[in-house]
């Protein structure tokens, strides 16, 4: 049971890792997580502010995994000038893209008034 478990969160880890070594934009947003969560230490979130940021982190991480594993499945289509094939990769970016603007609404709502004190010396 254990030895199963073991090896499914193996295979789940090398899946983000080979997200992680060839794709770009995933490799930006893991990059864009570390600057948040470094970001959000500087500036003392709250646990529960920490808990959204990492919460959103999540959500725009496993978006990206998604459209990845999503593309490798329809890359191998040899029709992929299909229009469903395209379509089906620009929802799937759509996704990922929403994620990410509510990342950005959440940075902004977290860090905004923290910044704009710091800035103004408070």
């Amino acid at each position: 049971m254990i030895s199963e478990v073991l090896r499914s969160c193996w295979i789940a880890a090398r899946g983000v890792l080979l997200a992680a070594r060839s794709q770009r934009n995933f490799q930006i947003h893991l990059l864009a997580a570390a600057a948040a969560l470094l970001v959000g230490a500087l500036l003392q979130l709250t646990r529960m502010e920490f808990i959204l940021l990492t919460v959103t982190i999540a959500l725009v991480i496993s978006a990206e995994l998604l459209n990845t594993a999503l593309e490798f499945l329809l890359n191998l289509m040899e029709a992929r000038d299909h229009p469903v094939v395209r379509a089906t990769k620009d929802v799937a970016a759509g996704a990922v893209l929403m994620a990410v603007a509510g990342s950005v609404a959440v940075g902004i709502l977290l860090f905004g008034p923290r910044l704009c004190a710091l800035f103004r010396g408070r």
